[in-house]
């Protein structure tokens, strides 16, 4: 990639997370009335529903944080982010100290997930206001939340099971949350205990969630690591797997480029782009199956923004960490795929779901998955990369 063609690429992630992805978010969103943040928006930016999901309000308080942190510190990025934190912390709990998922405009909870991600985002977004802001209680609430996580990926009996014991399964969310949950907080509360959080959940994925003899990444495993011959034990999640490689290929550039760490990120990336990249119209499947099946998921086949996100980000850190110019081809390859498919120049922002031959499925840009999370987050992350390395 030469130096021409990165300079390019740091003007279209800057300019588009400032002038494009942030106006389209704020302040429309912020909710005055009630607190917390409106993301269900139509193509236009106009409201679609009231309700609020914990994710997204955790996740884009974290993404305004984090700018105001590394960025520049903006008071209305910092006012912001003190809406979404003022209402996570007044509505987003229940008794027991879990998050809910889903609650009205007001606050009002409807309904709480088993899994723990929601504690997860909220870890990450106390954690950059604690930076932020300098308040103790909020970097204690981020240690505790992370504690909780912990304790639910160890033990899943702590939640009420979806399934019956017969055929016990895990899945590779839990270590990849894990992993880059405990990098931000290593990084915001300046902890370098996380690490060994980090370490744990790198060798896990190894071990158990990686098939060198089949040369791909498994989205669950049977508790012993082997694969579980039915519909949920043969699909894999290839956008999924290149967020878990870049997670890696991150944490090994903060290790001085671990060899190690970079091999890893590599083999994932690697595998999964060639199981997901589609040859004939392009952009990344949802679904596959290990074994080449049929996928039971009726939108195997759609093209969903954020695996797009992750695997732009992927491309451009195995570039960088290797020099290989395998990956900055695949880079532009995806890059070019997405920007020209799923970005609207009317309105701004990017469409979520694509049909398989790029045509747009729903024009939304927000819902209670989509908002303002792994598209700015890629487009903050390449433009610092790219920044650094061009000096």
């Amino acid at each position: 990639m030469d130096v021409s063609r990165q300079r390019d690429l740091l003007a279209v992630y800057r300019d588009g997370l400032l002038d494009d992805t942030l106006p389209f978010w704020w302040p429309r969103c912020v909710d005055e009335d009630h607190g917390g943040f409106m993301f269900a928006r139509d193509r236009d930016g106009s409201l679609l529903d009231t309700d609020k999901g914990l994710w997204q309000q955790c996740r884009a308080t974290w993404l305004l944080g984090t700018l105001y942190n590394t960025v520049e510190p903006r008071a209305e990025w910092l006012k912001w982010a003190g809406h979404g934190i003022g209402f996570i912390s007044q509505h987003g709990f229940d008794s027991d100290g879990r998050m809910w998922f889903h609650v009205t405009r007001e606050g009002a909870p409807i309904r709480k997930r088993r899994y723990v991600f929601t504690e997860t985002f909220g870890a990450i977004a106390y954690a950059a206001m604690a930076k932020a802001t300098g308040e103790l209680a909020q970097a204690e609430k981020a240690r505790d939340l992370f504690r909780l996580a912990k304790r639910h990926f160890t033990d899943p009996s702590l939640a009420e099971p979806k399934f019956t014991d017969a055929r016990p399964a895990k899945a590779i969310g839990a270590p990849m949350i894990q992993m880059v949950t405990a990098q931000e907080l290593r990084h915001n509360l300046d902890d370098e205990s996380f690490t060994a959080d980090i370490d744990a959940a790198i060798a896990e994925i190894r071990r158990d969630f990686m098939k060198p003899d089949i040369e791909c990444v498994m989205e669950s495993v049977a508790p012993d690591g082997s694969i579980i011959d039915h519909f949920d034990g043969r699909m894999l999640n290839p956008g999924h797997a290149i967020e878990c490689a870049w997670f890696i290929l991150w944490e090994a550039r903060l290790r001085d480029n671990d060899p190690e760490l970079i091999r890893t990120g590599c083999q994932i990336l690697d595998w999964m782009w060639t199981r997901g990249w589609d040859n004939e119209f392009g952009g990344l499947f949802y679904f596959r199956d290990v074994h080449g099946k049929p996928v039971q998921e009726y939108w195997h086949d759609m093209k969903f923004w954020w695996p797009h996100n992750e695997a732009i980000i992927a491309t451009l850190l195995a570039w960088q960490l290797t020099g290989d110019e395998k990956y900055s081809r695949w880079h532009t390859q995806v890059h070019d795929w997405a920007y020209a498919h799923f970005a609207d120049p009317e309105h701004g922002e990017w469409y979520g779901y694509l049909h398989r031959d790029g045509r747009v499925s729903v024009p939304l840009k927000g819902n209670l998955w989509k908002g303002p999370f792994h598209f700015p987050r890629m487009q903050l992350v390449c433009w610092q990369l790219l920044e650094e390395a061009l000096g």
